[in-house]
């Protein structure tokens, strides 16, 4: 049986003046994705005003909680203790984010109890992407 999590994340937008602006966002996690988390933002949070999903590996996200992580279009950091800090870059830009720690903290500890660290099923999940990339050539 495929699990699908969600929780909301609030995040601060920082802004190319140093100001932050909230904006909402949802982490999502489903089983039959095992390495991936998405990171959705609603029409509101966008410069075209269409949803935005964004996938990044669920280890980046484990990683960037405790120290510098990832290389090309989404990095992550720690703040301090009470934030993270997540860049994303893309043909339109980069936005900058910060989230509450505690908040990624409780979503990845969700996610490892539908799928444990190291039992993600990487073929299964290799096979769904081909599928997707290539269909049914």
């Amino acid at each position: 049986m495929d699990t699908t999590l969600e929780q909301p994340a609030p995040a601060r937008l920082i802004t190319a003046d140093g100001r932050a602006r909230a904006v909402s966002a949802t982490l999502r996690y489903a089983s039959a994705d095992p390495l991936a988390v998405h990171l959705d933002f609603p029409p509101d949070a966008s410069l075209d005003g269409r949803e935005v999903c964004w996938t990044f590996a669920r280890s980046l996200l484990e990683e960037g909680l405790g120290q510098p992580a990832g290389v090309g279009d989404v990095r992550l950091w720690p703040c301090g203790d009470a934030r993270t800090a997540l860049e994303l870059h893309s043909s339109s830009g980069m936005a900058l984010l910060q989230f509450a720690t505690p908040a990624l903290r409780r979503f990845l500890l969700r996610t490892y109890a539908v799928v444990a660290a190291g039992r993600e099923d990487a073929g299964a999940a290799v096979d769904r992407g081909l599928s997707a990339l290539f269909g049914t050539v």
